[in-house]
């Protein structure tokens, strides 16, 4: 188990402004510095860990921009780095999201089942 707790509630796909920095990249680089992370994705971000999908481009006018986020790719580098990546299966049914259709490695957790982890946690965040 990590040393700390980051949880994700808020899905964010990102935007053409979102070029150096999202809540998953900072989810990067806090389990650098703080020795440790385990990431639980509640509400609308559990969506993030579903499997399927590809992140588009979008057209701007006569611009098309491919450079968006794909949580996705930014979660398996996370996971890459020793995180665990938990979702909360109660959340997953409002999505349409069958909890055989996450990415691998992601763990379900029911409902009050992580908070009551928390105190074996020595910091417990959102993001």
């Amino acid at each position: 188990m990590a040393d700390s707790l980051a949880i994700m509630e808020r899905a964010y796909r990102g935007a053409v402004e979102k070029q150096f920095l999202d809540a998953l990249y900072l989810a990067v680089e806090l389990h650098r510095q703080l020795g440790g992370l385990d990431l639980l994705l509640r509400g609308p971000a559990v969506s993030y860990a579903a499997t399927g999908g590809e992140v588009g481009a979008i057209q701007i006018g006569n611009r098309k921009v491919d450079v968006l986020t794909d949580p996705r790719r930014d979660l398996a580098r996370l996971q890459e780095s020793g995180v665990d990546v938990w979702v909360e299966e109660p959340d997953l049914a409002p999505f349409g999201i069958d909890p055989g259709a996450l990415l691998p490695g992601v763990r379900t957790a029911a409902s009050g089942e992580m908070a009551r982890r928390w105190p074996d946690y020595e910091r417990v965040f959102f993001l």
